[in-house]
């Protein structure tokens, strides 16, 4: 353990959080994405996870070490449910609660599933989550932590 860590954060995770740029998308999915057959085009190349916790409780433990970008328009984006972009089904409610509690804007740019899909092919990493809540899914765009910290 090491102080100041969200524990659900292991060495895995933590390396591809550290290891990303600027402009970088991470990608969290619940228990039902095709995460490992989509994390083999990724730059991992691999699945990583956060098991036995629900898609905000991940996202609450990675927005705390990962910052947002604030120069792109839509940096926080969720796999849409059907054909319908103002659905937002409890398991992406909670995940706007944890974006305001870790100080981001909740906003949440719906997108399709098969264009959520290539998101994640073109990821830097996917992280599997314990979600089994249907479209606990979300894509992060890596910002920058500047000088002053």
């Amino acid at each position: 353990m090491l102080k100041g860590l969200d524990p659900q954060l292991d060495a895995d995770v933590l390396h591809a959080l550290r290891a990303m740029g600027h402009g970088d998308v991470v990608v969290l999915v619940d228990t039902n994405f095709p995460a490992e057959s989509c994390a083999a085009h990724t730059t991992v190349g691999t699945a990583l996870a956060i098991d036995n916790v629900t898609l905000a409780q991940a996202a609450s433990a990675v927005l705390s070490v990962l910052p947002l970008d604030g120069t792109d328009p839509d940096p926080v984006r969720r796999m849409q449910v059907g054909d319908d972009p103002n659905h937002v089904p409890n398991v992406q409610a909670e995940l706007a609660d944890a974006l305001r509690a870790a100080g981001e804007d909740p906003t949440m740019a719906p997108t399709a599933r098969f264009d959520f899909y290539d998101i994640a092919k073109g990821a830097f990493a996917i992280i599997r989550t314990g979600e089994r809540r249907f479209f606990g899914c979300v894509a992060f765009t890596k910002g920058i932590i500047g000088p002053e910290g």
